[in-house]
This record gives structure tokens, sequence and C-alpha cells, in this order.
């Protein structure tokens, strides 16, 4: 019996494309979905797979695709105009989820949107099993595990020659000019303005210190405190990374061009008793992050680990230490611990 295929969604985006790449070269079954049937079409033929036409609008199509699939991989930011449609329908259809959002508001709607849907449909939902956020939530749990009295975790990423999609575009815009961020500090979460800060964070050698945007809005101060009792979660992003000539551009680079990124993702444990950190350096993002969803959504179509239900953190579905071994024996960084 053939087992039910991958379903991604926003295929024909530069994320969704390494994601059924990695996924053809597995040999799994997929369907590519998404809003352009002519480009989803032509795709599937390159790919030897099938094709699905489903508009944002059609909760019947995106239902559709979310009954034929064992689990949705959505590709297709920004996720504040397709999370919603997407997610919903895979709830609903008892279908696994995963996405690749950094939107911290569209994190906390579905943990408090869909977890009962989730739950009552058997369905495992995981946002940001992504480069943002998942690498940070997964690294946090590997760092913390162990760790008695936690103050504060940091995660910090130091990014160079990043290009941005459209989506990705988009996106910035929006985080950055939010006004009610959301934060972890003092044991609980926070909503509200938050005043950035100067900051400067000692990566290891050869980074070193960098300056950094900090705080600055991502999925961490959602996931990790569902796993890492701490008082303070925070994320920060080099200053550098915005400031570098052809970021804000890069929404027609070559698929050659987006993979020279280079990148370091460390995490600082803060503890009562001293503290402890690692780090996972390595090229392409873009692929880093493809990886990192297609591992997970393998494994839950496997049934590997047994699927837990509702909206979850990526370290509460997958060990963190040797999911993330996993992904260095695929080539998407080097691991330090």
């Amino acid at each position: 019996m053939t087992p039910p295929p991958i379903a991604i969604y926003g295929a024909t985006g530069h994320t969704g494309r390494l994601v059924a790449a990695e996924l053809h070269a597995r040999g799994h079954a997929m369907v590519l979905a998404g809003r352009d049937a002519a480009a989803l079409d032509a795709m599937a033929a390159e790919f030897g797979a099938s094709a699905c036409h489903a508009p944002l609008d059609d909760p019947a199509a995106l239902r559709a695709l979310a009954g034929i699939a064992a689990v949705l991989v959505n590709c297709a930011g920004p996720y504040s105009a397709t999370g919603a449609p997407v997610a919903t329908a895979a709830a609903e259809a008892g279908c696994h989820y995963i996405d690749h959002a950094v939107e911290p508001h569209h994190v906390k709607w579905l943990f408090d949107t869909l977890q009962a849907p989730a739950q009552r449909s058997g369905a495992t939902m995981i946002p940001s099993l992504s480069f943002y956020g998942g690498l940070g939530d997964l690294l946090a749990a590997a760092v913390a595990r162990g760790v008695a009295g936690i103050d504060r975790v940091t995660a910090a990423y130091a990014v160079a020659g990043w290009r941005l999609t459209a989506g990705a575009l988009e996106t910035a815009r929006q985080l950055f000019a939010d006004t009610r961020r959301i934060g972890f500090t003092g044991g609980a979460q926070q909503v509200g303005w938050v005043e950035p800060r100067n900051a400067v964070f000692a990566f290891p050698p050869p980074i070193g210190p960098r300056a950094m945007i900090a705080p600055v809005p991502f999925p961490e101060a959602l996931t990790v405190p569902r796993h890492v009792p701490a008082r303070e979660v925070e994320a920060m992003l080099t200053a550098r990374t915005f400031e570098e000539e052809g970021v804000f551009d890069g929404v027609h680079a070559t698929a050659a061009t987006r993979a020279g990124t280079d990148f370091t993702v460390a995490v600082q444990v803060i503890a009562e008793h001293g503290g402890r950190s690692g780090q996972l350096s390595g090229r392409d993002l873009w692929r880093a992050a493809a990886l990192a969803s297609v591992e997970g959504a393998v494994r839950l179509a496997e049934g590997d680990p047994p699927a837990k239900s509702g909206v979850l953190a990526p370290a509460e579905v997958f060990p963190a230490e040797p999911f993330l071994r996993d992904l260095e024996r695929l080539g998407a960084f080097t691991l330090q611990l």
C-alpha cells in the first residue's frame, strides 16, 4: 500500500522548491500545492509529482488537499496571510502540519486557536520548523538539557549574505513595524511595545563579539518557554545583516546567490550556578530550513516518533540533540554542543 503523500503548499517558491527537491531525492510521494495552477503543473511534470490548485480563499480546496496528505508543509509566506487558512484546513482534516513562519503573532494564533481542534483530530502542528525560530528552539532545548535554575536563554543569529525573497521581504516589513511585540520576561509572556536596545553578543571564534539588534521578534519567546523553564527568553540578530548591500534587493536573486548565506546560531543559557552554550554554523540558511522541515515531515509521516496531537514547539515533538545531529549528517550545518 502506497503511503499518503506529503503536501507542499507554496511549492513553486524558493523554499517550497527546496523542500520538493529534498523529498524527491528521498523518493517520497508528494503533492505540490498553491495558487498558481500553471506553475504548479509545470513543476509537477518536472518532479513527477501531483499538483493541486488550492487558493487561500477556497476552504474546500484546502480541506481536500489536507485530506489526501499525511503532512502538509506550508512554505508560503508571509504567514500573517497564508497561515490561518492552510493551518485550519490541516487541523480540521487531522493532517499533520509544519510551517516556516517567523511571525510570532501567527505562532501565537496557532497555539491559542488551533490547539483544541488539532487535539480532537489527532493532528500534530509544528510552527517555525525552519531556520529562524526552529533551529533556535531546538538548540535551546539541547543546550538547556539538565540545567537547573535557568534565568535567561538567548538565541543569537549571525547572518551574512542573506537575500530576501518577496515573502521574506514582506514579513520583515511587518515584523519591524509591529508595535505589539511578543516577549517572554519575568517568567511570563508579554505583549506590547519593546524599545530596541544596543547589545553585543560574543559569538564563538572566528566570528567573535558582534553588535546585535535586540530583541528581534522571532518565535523563540513563544516556543522555548514551553519546554525550558526560564525567567527570560530573547532572540537577537546581527545588526550588520540588514546593513549589507543587496539584502533588500534580492527578490530576483538566483538560487545560487541565495545559497551564499553564511550563518551561525548560538544559544547561551544563564543559570544560578553558571551557564552553558552551544552553536551551529553553516552555509545556505534556505537549505537548512528546508532540510529541517523535510526531516520533521518524514518523521511525522512515518510515525517516528509517535505523533503527539496539538500545536507544539519543534523541541516538544522531536528529541532536540538527535534531531540536530541528523540535520548535521545531512549537511545542514556543523553543530557544537
